[in-house]
Protein backbone atom coordinates (compact mmCIF):
# COMPACT_ATOMS: atom_id res chain seq x y z
CA UNK A 1 0.00 0.00 0.00
CA UNK A 2 2.83 2.44 0.65
CA UNK A 3 4.43 2.06 -2.54
CA UNK A 4 0.96 2.36 -4.54
CA UNK A 5 1.02 5.73 -2.27
CA UNK A 6 4.15 6.73 -3.13
CA UNK A 7 3.83 6.44 -6.66
CA UNK A 8 0.56 8.48 -6.74
CA UNK A 9 2.30 11.51 -5.07
CA UNK A 10 4.32 11.41 -7.47
CA UNK A 11 2.77 11.42 -10.94
CA UNK A 12 0.09 13.97 -9.68
CA UNK A 13 2.66 16.41 -8.32
CA UNK A 14 2.95 20.41 -9.75
CA UNK A 15 6.19 20.74 -10.20
CA UNK A 16 8.12 24.23 -9.61
CA UNK A 17 11.57 25.18 -10.74
CA UNK A 18 11.51 28.33 -8.27
CA UNK A 19 10.39 29.89 -5.57
CA UNK A 20 9.35 33.10 -8.05
CA UNK A 21 7.89 33.70 -11.34
CA UNK A 22 9.08 36.75 -13.49
CA UNK A 23 6.88 38.47 -15.47
CA UNK A 24 7.98 40.63 -18.56
CA UNK A 25 5.26 43.06 -18.97
CA UNK A 26 5.26 44.50 -22.84
CA UNK A 27 3.63 47.60 -22.18
CA UNK A 28 5.33 51.35 -22.04
CA UNK A 29 4.46 52.96 -18.38
CA UNK A 30 6.19 55.58 -16.25
CA UNK A 31 7.28 53.66 -12.90
CA UNK A 32 4.12 54.60 -10.47
CA UNK A 33 2.02 53.09 -13.34
CA UNK A 34 4.29 50.19 -13.64
CA UNK A 35 4.54 49.52 -9.93
CA UNK A 36 0.30 49.67 -9.49
CA UNK A 37 -0.21 47.57 -12.50
CA UNK A 38 2.17 45.01 -10.90
CA UNK A 39 0.73 44.76 -7.39
CA UNK A 40 -2.69 44.30 -8.71
CA UNK A 41 -1.70 42.27 -11.46
CA UNK A 42 1.23 39.56 -9.58
CA UNK A 43 3.14 41.06 -6.36
CA UNK A 44 5.43 44.28 -7.12
CA UNK A 45 7.83 45.65 -9.14
CA UNK A 46 11.37 42.68 -9.59
CA UNK A 47 13.39 43.02 -5.97
CA UNK A 48 16.59 41.56 -7.18
CA UNK A 49 18.37 40.25 -3.78
CA UNK A 50 21.81 38.42 -5.86
CA UNK A 51 23.67 37.79 -8.87
CA UNK A 52 20.96 34.49 -9.50
CA UNK A 53 18.68 36.53 -9.28
CA UNK A 54 20.20 38.94 -11.51
CA UNK A 55 21.19 37.41 -14.07
CA UNK A 56 17.44 35.31 -14.55
CA UNK A 57 16.03 39.03 -15.50
CA UNK A 58 19.08 39.77 -17.43
CA UNK A 59 18.11 36.55 -19.58
CA UNK A 60 14.48 37.92 -19.25
CA UNK A 61 15.41 41.05 -20.84
CA UNK A 62 17.50 40.08 -23.53
CA UNK A 63 15.14 37.54 -24.88
CA UNK A 64 12.53 40.87 -25.09
CA UNK A 65 15.36 43.43 -26.23
CA UNK A 66 14.00 45.56 -23.65
CA UNK A 67 15.53 48.08 -21.00
CA UNK A 68 12.93 47.66 -18.62
CA UNK A 69 11.65 49.19 -14.92
CA UNK A 70 13.10 47.33 -11.66
CA UNK A 71 11.82 47.96 -8.19
CA UNK A 72 14.39 50.21 -7.09
CA UNK A 73 13.60 54.38 -6.18
CA UNK A 74 13.99 57.01 -3.86
CA UNK A 75 17.34 56.47 -2.15
CA UNK A 76 17.74 53.43 -3.45
CA UNK A 77 14.87 51.62 -1.72
CA UNK A 78 12.68 48.64 -3.46
CA UNK A 79 9.24 48.92 -3.84
CA UNK A 80 8.74 46.17 -1.74
CA UNK A 81 9.77 47.45 1.91
CA UNK A 82 8.84 44.17 4.08
CA UNK A 83 12.24 43.84 5.79
CA UNK A 84 10.28 40.17 6.37
CA UNK A 85 11.22 39.71 3.05
CA UNK A 86 15.01 40.31 3.14
CA UNK A 87 17.98 37.86 5.07
CA UNK A 88 21.32 40.03 5.62
CA UNK A 89 22.28 42.57 3.24
CA UNK A 90 20.27 41.62 0.44
CA UNK A 91 18.21 44.42 0.12
CA UNK A 92 21.53 46.21 -0.55
CA UNK A 93 22.54 44.09 -3.41
CA UNK A 94 23.21 46.64 -6.50
CA UNK A 95 24.22 46.29 -10.18
CA UNK A 96 24.88 49.65 -11.10
CA UNK A 97 26.56 50.68 -14.59
CA UNK A 98 29.40 52.75 -15.01
CA UNK A 99 29.28 56.27 -13.61
CA UNK A 100 25.82 55.03 -11.99
CA UNK A 101 24.01 56.32 -9.94
CA UNK A 102 23.74 60.32 -10.72
CA UNK A 103 21.59 63.22 -10.47
CA UNK A 104 19.05 62.34 -13.74
CA UNK A 105 16.59 60.78 -11.69
CA UNK A 106 15.25 58.72 -8.51
CA UNK A 107 14.15 55.63 -10.72
CA UNK A 108 16.34 52.39 -11.93
CA UNK A 109 15.73 50.34 -15.24
CA UNK A 110 17.90 47.82 -16.52
CA UNK A 111 19.68 47.53 -19.21
CA UNK A 112 19.95 44.54 -21.66
CA UNK A 113 23.65 44.02 -20.36
CA UNK A 114 22.13 43.75 -16.77
CA UNK A 115 23.52 47.14 -15.75
CA UNK A 116 21.76 49.58 -13.85
CA UNK A 117 20.92 52.76 -14.45
CA UNK A 118 18.89 55.75 -12.93
CA UNK A 119 16.08 57.96 -14.70
CA UNK A 120 13.24 60.16 -14.31
CA UNK A 121 10.31 58.55 -12.95
CA UNK A 122 7.94 59.95 -15.65
CA UNK A 123 9.79 57.84 -18.23
CA UNK A 124 7.79 55.36 -19.82
CA UNK A 125 9.64 51.60 -20.18
CA UNK A 126 8.55 48.02 -19.99
CA UNK A 127 8.81 46.14 -17.03
CA UNK A 128 9.28 43.60 -14.74
CA UNK A 129 6.73 42.16 -12.06
CA UNK A 130 7.10 39.34 -10.19
CA UNK A 131 4.94 36.34 -8.34
CA UNK A 132 6.04 34.83 -4.66
CA UNK A 133 4.94 31.38 -5.35
CA UNK A 134 5.20 30.57 -1.34
CA UNK A 135 2.03 30.78 0.26
CA UNK A 136 2.13 29.93 4.22
CA UNK A 137 -0.93 28.72 5.35
CA UNK A 138 -1.70 29.55 9.01
CA UNK A 139 -4.17 26.65 9.97
CA UNK A 140 -2.44 23.19 11.84
CA UNK A 141 -3.46 20.24 9.77
CA UNK A 142 -1.89 16.88 9.48
CA UNK A 143 0.15 16.59 6.64
CA UNK A 144 -2.35 14.42 4.27
CA UNK A 145 -4.19 17.11 4.98
CA UNK A 146 -1.82 19.93 4.45
CA UNK A 147 -1.32 18.08 1.23
CA UNK A 148 -4.69 17.71 0.16
CA UNK A 149 -5.08 21.42 0.44
CA UNK A 150 -2.74 22.83 -1.44
CA UNK A 151 -3.84 20.17 -4.30
CA UNK A 152 -6.85 21.00 -4.15
CA UNK A 153 -5.91 24.70 -4.61
CA UNK A 154 -4.17 23.83 -7.69
CA UNK A 155 -0.72 24.01 -5.29
CA UNK A 156 1.27 21.60 -3.99
CA UNK A 157 3.28 21.29 -0.52
CA UNK A 158 6.82 22.81 -1.19
CA UNK A 159 9.97 21.02 -1.90
CA UNK A 160 13.45 22.19 -0.95
CA UNK A 161 15.78 21.40 -3.42
CA UNK A 162 18.17 24.11 -3.37
CA UNK A 163 19.59 26.92 -1.27
CA UNK A 164 17.68 29.47 -2.89
CA UNK A 165 14.47 27.79 -2.23
CA UNK A 166 15.46 27.11 1.62
CA UNK A 167 16.20 30.55 2.44
CA UNK A 168 12.80 31.87 0.91
CA UNK A 169 11.28 29.05 2.95
CA UNK A 170 12.86 30.60 5.79
CA UNK A 171 11.54 33.93 4.69
CA UNK A 172 7.60 32.69 4.93
CA UNK A 173 8.03 30.28 7.77
CA UNK A 174 9.26 33.53 9.97
CA UNK A 175 5.75 34.53 9.98
CA UNK A 176 4.42 30.79 11.11
CA UNK A 177 2.20 30.61 14.36
CA UNK A 178 3.44 27.10 14.87
CA UNK A 179 6.76 25.63 15.73
CA UNK A 180 6.75 24.16 12.90
CA UNK A 181 6.38 24.05 9.48
CA UNK A 182 4.85 20.70 7.05
CA UNK A 183 7.38 20.69 4.06
CA UNK A 184 6.11 18.76 0.81
CA UNK A 185 8.71 15.92 2.32
CA UNK A 186 7.82 12.33 2.79
CA UNK A 187 9.36 9.07 4.53
CA UNK A 188 9.10 5.77 2.98
CA UNK A 189 9.30 2.84 5.41
CA UNK A 190 9.04 0.29 3.15
CA UNK A 191 11.98 1.69 0.76
CA UNK A 192 13.87 3.29 3.22
CA UNK A 193 14.36 6.42 1.80
CA UNK A 194 12.59 10.50 1.58
CA UNK A 195 11.29 11.69 -1.12
CA UNK A 196 9.77 15.17 -2.12
CA UNK A 197 6.12 15.00 -3.40
CA UNK A 198 7.29 16.86 -6.66
CA UNK A 199 9.34 14.04 -7.86
CA UNK A 200 12.62 15.76 -7.24
CA UNK A 201 15.51 13.83 -5.94
CA UNK A 202 16.82 15.21 -2.76
CA UNK A 203 20.39 16.36 -2.99
CA UNK A 204 20.56 19.38 -0.96
CA UNK A 205 19.01 19.11 2.73
CA UNK A 206 18.85 21.01 6.48
CA UNK A 207 18.37 18.29 8.64
CA UNK A 208 19.07 18.70 12.21
CA UNK A 209 21.30 16.19 13.75
CA UNK A 210 18.57 14.24 15.75
CA UNK A 211 16.06 14.20 12.84
CA UNK A 212 16.27 10.49 12.56
CA UNK A 213 14.26 9.79 16.15
CA UNK A 214 11.34 7.50 15.80
CA UNK A 215 12.31 7.24 12.49
CA UNK A 216 12.19 3.06 12.62
CA UNK A 217 9.09 3.12 14.10
CA UNK A 218 6.90 2.19 11.30
CA UNK A 219 4.11 0.26 12.56
CA UNK A 220 2.11 3.43 14.56
CA UNK A 221 2.83 6.30 12.39
CA UNK A 222 4.54 7.48 8.92
CA UNK A 223 7.13 10.26 9.06
CA UNK A 224 6.72 13.38 7.08
CA UNK A 225 9.03 16.11 6.65
CA UNK A 226 9.18 19.60 8.86
CA UNK A 227 11.08 22.78 9.13
CA UNK A 228 11.74 24.12 12.68
CA UNK A 229 11.14 27.68 13.48
CA UNK A 230 14.02 28.36 16.07
CA UNK A 231 16.65 27.17 13.46
CA UNK A 232 15.43 26.42 10.24
CA UNK A 233 16.58 23.00 10.01
CA UNK A 234 14.16 19.84 9.01
CA UNK A 235 13.37 17.34 11.37
CA UNK A 236 10.66 14.22 10.94
CA UNK A 237 7.76 13.77 12.48
CA UNK A 238 4.63 11.76 12.77
CA UNK A 239 2.27 12.80 9.87
CA UNK A 240 -0.62 13.15 12.43
CA UNK A 241 0.88 16.27 13.93
CA UNK A 242 -0.49 18.99 12.94
CA UNK A 243 1.33 22.32 11.92
CA UNK A 244 1.30 25.30 9.73
CA UNK A 245 2.78 24.24 6.24
CA UNK A 246 3.90 26.16 2.80
CA UNK A 247 2.14 25.71 -0.52
CA UNK A 248 4.23 26.46 -3.89
CA UNK A 249 1.67 27.61 -6.78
Amino acid sequence: MERITLMSLLFTAVVSSSPRQYHFVNQRMNWTEAQRYCREEHTDLVTINDIQEQNEIKQLINSNSERVWIGLKDSWMWSLTDPDFYRGDESQYRNWGTTQPNEKGDCVSMNTDGQWNNIKCGTTRSFICYNDKLVLIRENKTWTEALRYCRDRDMDLVSVYSEQIQRRVMDVTSRASSNHVWLGLRHSCALRFWFWVNGNTMCYNQWAPDYTIGLDDCVNTVRSGAIRTCDNRWISLPETDRNNFICVK
